[in-house]
């Protein structure tokens, strides 16, 4: 099938052929045609899937059929800074054939100019719930003609806590609206939130839930947390990795780790909440561009992050809630290409990862890699084991064994080289 036999214009039609897509992935699809039929839509979407074009489509779609003066029509809520900023670049990528003005507002910026925008007027306006509620405090935004009501990502929405806020929100808005709801799970909290928010929705479903990408490619390798920065070294310079992103759990492990790679001779950089906007922004332009091989961040920071053709995201910390482990190796595989998701995984996170295991109904295969054989008694206790270590683990910090800070040369030898020549091959674990 090909996107013209979905009844977008030409217009949009044009933008998509300019963006090299010449088929609809399955989400598209399926929620296309139903959002320009003007239904509500409960849609479960993994990462990757193209699910961003799956609404924006339409919603422009239906927009410029009506046409009339720029006034908010269409808002969309995102839960991070970064998935705002992704949505507006492909809103407007799709949108560059039509007279439709958008904007994009989130906090730790001024909010001076967000508001020059917005009296300026909009056609659909891009928001972080945080934010848009300060708007609607200040009185700088009218809600009252919205027509259309996007959630993207309404899982992780509420994992931050914005339930509040998105009620607020939604209480400002017109009760005869389109809204269409995305998430990359149907949990409880999120059934109860569509049937409060969506009228009679049309269930959109891609994948079974918490499944991930079949192109992804994943493996876990056992190891020491002491000796995790060594073997990620390792594997990034031995194996001639570029664009490699990371996950960690703590924002303060992001800094160590990034500094730590810097010290073994691989450009590195973090994102996580604590750096500024612009900080964050330049750390992914950077390595969008190939100017940084390694990229550390926090859950939250890389949520929403769209990054073309990623080939390599690594675990260095296990998540403590399973699905964010579906969220982290998504960012990868993206497009219908494929990728690899390596989980360096120490005693203390043996619970952890096989509540993994469990939810994503996927055989993982386990590794160790010889001269990197662990040590470590293997914790089943998920919760305390886990968390109780990582406090400790933050203080010593990993990788801070003998060759910890050895720089490898142009980031391709392997950190332990005093250790005997054999290390390295990977040895299937049970």
């Amino acid at each position: 099938m090909s996107f013209d036999s979905l009844g977008l214009r030409a217009e949009l039609l044009r933008a998509i052929d300019q963006q090299g897509y010449t088929e609809p992935t399955p989400v598209q699809h399926k929620a296309i045609p139903v959002v320009l039929a003007g239904k509500d839509v409960m849609a479960s979407a993994q990462t990757g899937t193209g699910k961003t074009a799956a609404f924006t489509l339409p919603l422009l779609q239906r927009l410029s059929v009506q046409g009339g003066p720029h006034r908010l029509r269409a808002l969309i809520l995102t839960p991070t800074r970064e998935l705002a900023a992704q949505v507006h670049e492909n809103l407007r990528g799709y949108a560059r054939h039509l007279q439709i003005r958008s904007a994009e507002i989130f906090g730790g910026v001024n909010i001076n100019p967000q508001i020059s925008k917005l009296q300026r007027g909009v056609d659909v306006l891009i928001a972080t719930p945080g934010r848009l509620i300060d708007h609607i405090e200040r009185g700088t935004v009218d809600l009252r003609q919205v027509e259309t009501l996007i959630l993207d990502e309404a899982d992780r929405m509420l994992d931050m806590g914005f339930r509040p806020a998105i009620d607020r929100v939604v209480k400002a808005l017109p009760r005869q609206r389109q809204t269409l709801l995305f998430s990359a799970t149907f949990s409880k909290e999120i059934t109860e939130m569509a049937s409060r928010y969506l009228n009679q929705p049309v269930r959109v479903e891609t994948a079974p839930p918490n499944s991930t990408v079949e192109l992804i490619a994943q493996k876990a390798v056992l190891v020491d947390q002491k000796q995790k920065r060594e073997v990620l070294s390792w594997m990034i310079g031995s194996e001639n990795w570029h664009q490699v992103l990371v996950f960690t759990r703590t924002k303060h492990g992001a800094n160590r780790l990034a500094k730590q790679l810097e010290s073994d001779g691989l450009t590195a950089a973090a994102i996580h909440g604590n750096k500024s906007q612009g900080a964050r922004t330049k750390a992914l332009a950077d390595f969008k561009a190939n100017r940084v091989r390694v990229l550390v961040a926090t859950d939250i920071a890389a949520r929403g992050l769209d990054i073309d053709q990623l080939p390599h995201v690594v675990n260095f910390e296990i998540p403590n809630v399973p699905e964010d482990y579906v969220h982290r190796i998504g960012r990868t595989g993206r497009a219908g290409r494929e990728g690899l998701a390596i989980s360096l995984v120490c005693g203390a996170e043996h619970g952890l990862f096989e509540d993994i295991r469990k939810l994503v109904k996927v055989k993982i295969p386990t590794e160790t890699l010889e001269g990197y054989e662990p040590t470590e008694p293997l914790s089943r206790d998920a919760g305390k084991q886990s968390r109780g270590n990582q406090g400790r683990q933050a203080r010593s910090g990993p990788g801070r064994g003998s060759n910890a800070g050895q720089k490898p040369k142009a980031g391709a030898s392997r950190p332990g080289q005093r250790r005997r020549s054999g290390r390295g091959q990977a040895r299937k674990a049970a």
